[in-house]
């Protein structure tokens, strides 16, 4: 199968569309976030025991539900500068694929040049999802820069407003819950020195503002690559790794300073966190301008330790 670009994917279906719905947007809007329970805790058993902050005010919510599988999207992004050491967790990624429930959706894709290179969008054909799996290319910084490739991915993402023929009718034409995992070393060489003095990126920040804006939550997996490496490199990554999954909702899986024995204990972490998550449902004011909206946000609810995004996008529900 000839390999395309992830833009090539849905460039047809965008430009077909005009969607003026989301821009027009103002005022009171249905938001959603993605809330990921603890296993530690016990789940909420309702929306009642809940409460939200949205820039510090308490708004109620009007609904809270568990992610169904078939409402699920899941992209494993693996940066194409990894050593190639990391084909020896290919048989572990095609394990986690074919465990995750069915209905589940999943797609495969290489961060490479700035961007998403995958051979197929998303589907519940978890072996076909598996068959994408290859070894990264190995060569240094062959990604160009993970958030990078992140940002541009968040922003295409099939299954937006832009694609009503993978909207989920049973979920009130909402859109499907979307996580992703990015197995990567999380430098971004093109902030300059990885020293910890050095970690305000904007490149990063600018990551973590469109995945919430898109309703993501990201995870990653931490594994050296082919080009920067060594102590404070290590770091840096990790660090700005750290940054996007707190800002996202997600979490950040590493093991000391190298490579970690297997990503299999992380895979699984992963796929657990997938099972523990809700999708809360409140009211967020909008400004009318989709592009720059976000809203703090803070969940808390008794007896229960809650991961959510730092901030979400007013109306992303639609």
């Amino acid at each position: 199968m000839v390999r395309n670009q992830f833009a090539a994917l849905i460039l047809p279906a965008v430009l077909a569309l005009t969607p003026t719905t989301q821009a027009q947007q103002e005022g009171p809007v249905p938001t959603q976030a993605l809330v990921n329970v603890d296993a530690k805790s016990k789940p909420p058993a309702d929306a009642s025991v809940l409460t939200v902050a949205v820039n510090d005010h308490k708004e109620p919510l009007t609904s809270w539900a568990p992610v169904d599988p078939g409402n699920a999207q899941v992209a494993v992004l693996i940066d194409d500068g990894l050593r190639e050491i990391v084909g020896r967790e290919l048989s572990s990624l095609r394990k986690f694929i074919a465990t995750l429930p069915p209905g589940v959706e999943i797609m495969v894709g290489y961060m490479q040049n700035g961007r998403v290179v995958a051979d197929q969008t998303f589907t519940a054909d978890h072996a076909l999802a598996a068959s994408a799996l290859r070894l990264p290319q190995g060569l240094p910084g062959a990604s160009a820069s993970p958030y990078f490739c992140l940002s541009d991915f968040v922003k295409k993402w099939p299954g937006s407003t832009s694609s009503s023929a993978t909207l989920d009718p049973a979920a009130g034409g909402t859109h499907k819950a979307r996580f992703v995992l990015m197995i990567t070393n999380g430098v971004d060489p093109y902030n300059g020195s990885t020293s910890l003095a050095n970690q305000d990126s904007p490149y990063v920040e600018a990551a973590v503002r469109d995945a919430q804006r898109a309703g993501v939550a990201v995870y990653s997996i931490y594994f050296g690559d082919a080009g920067i490496r060594g102590g404070s490199a290590n770091l840096s990554g990790q660090s700005y790794l750290q940054q996007l999954d707190e800002g996202t909702g997600g979490a950040n899986y590493w093991e000391g300073l190298g490579n970690p024995v297997s990503t299999a204990p992380f895979l699984k972490q992963f796929q657990d966190a997938i099972a523990e998550t809700y999708i809360a449902t409140f009211t967020a004011t909008a400004s009318g301008n989709p592009e720059h909206d976000l809203v703090r946000v803070k969940f808390s609810a008794p007896g229960a330790k809650l991961h959510a995004p730092e901030e979400v996008r007013p109306g992303n529900k639609e």
